[in-house]
């Protein structure tokens, strides 16, 4: 009996596991975020020890991690035809409407809500620009490097992590595993993160950061993927969610303190984290409408 590959995990030819170590082809989730954090990290590292950039602008950094070694080890790996796959993949544009409405929407509007309730709770934490030349080049710069960062990311963490997580777990631990490795991954850019008061601890500052409101998401994403298979698609949804978080650390003020530094990342988890819930209560009852 042949044993078909699932998709998005070609299975392993003869040829091209050839040459490469035993370890890599038995665990190559391991290695993959292995590499991934290592690119990233080390590029940061290296940019700004250059000194001549910020730790935000060094950040354009890391999005090349996950994309290297995704790419790499599908051809190292499963060779041609691991890359064949990955591109039929890439080409997979042709979804219901409404996974095209759900993918570039939710991030926007969530963050323009959350945006305008932080603005009723903290009046002037939206301060970074007061003219309209200023709020159009932000919201510009930050629409490119969302597009840039959605693709390159979804590269490895949808094109690769993700199917090979997906074989052994459900959609909510698939995604809550990616969204860990996720975040971590993100530390760098946040790591500096205090508030001015001193009011709230750096640790609690990093940790809100980077796990309130991309778990959620993750799971979205994974949620997304798992009904139609396009990795265009969920570079797409990717894509909002970075230009939004791009948008709101460049139109902050920064001179928030407390909780006020907390509350977007705050409510965009409260957010997400009922969508998911309406989203999994939707498909329980279906599944007991399907089988009274």
């Amino acid at each position: 009996m042949t044993t078909q590959p699932q998709p998005g995990v070609p299975l392993v030819s003869g040829a091209a596991g050839k040459g490469f170590s035993s370890f890599t082809r038995r665990h190559p989730l391991p290695v993959f975020y292995l590499l991934a954090f290592f690119i990233s990290w080390g590029g940061m590292a290296a940019i700004l020890s250059a000194g001549h950039l910020t730790v935000t602008w060094a950040a354009a950094a890391l999005p090349a991690g996950p994309a290297a070694a995704g790419v790499s080890l599908t051809a190292l790996l499963y060779g041609r035809t691991g890359l064949r796959e990955l591109g039929t993949r890439l080409r997979q544009w042709r979804v219901g409407p409404r996974w095209y409405l759900f993918a570039l929407l939710t991030g926007p509007i969530v963050m323009a809500t959350t945006a305008a309730l932080v603005s009723m709770m903290f009046p002037g934490y939206y301060a970074g620009t007061t003219t309209l030349e200023g709020t159009a080049a932000i919201i510009l710069g930050g629409l490119l490097v969302g597009l840039a960062v959605g693709i390159l990311e979804e590269l490895g963490w949808t094109g690769f992590a993700l199917p090979r997580l997906r074989r052994r777990y459900g959609i909510l631990l698939t995604g809550l595993i990616m969204a860990l490795l996720w975040g971590t991954w993100h530390y760098p850019m946040f790591a500096d993160s205090t508030d001015p008061s001193g009011a709230i601890p750096n640790a609690v500052i990093v940790a809100v950061f980077l796990f309130a409101w991309l778990p959620p998401f993750r799971v979205l994403m994974v949620w997304v993927y798992d009904r139609t298979g396009s990795l265009p698609l969920a570079m797409l949804m990717h894509a909002p969610l970075s230009a939004g978080a791009f948008i709101n650390s460049f139109m902050a003020s920064g001179t928030a303190t407390g909780m006020a530094v907390l509350m977007p990342a705050l409510l965009w988890g409260a957010a997400f984290w009922t969508i998911v819930a309406v989203v999994f209560l939707v498909k329980a009852r279906r599944l007991r409408d399907a089988n009274p």
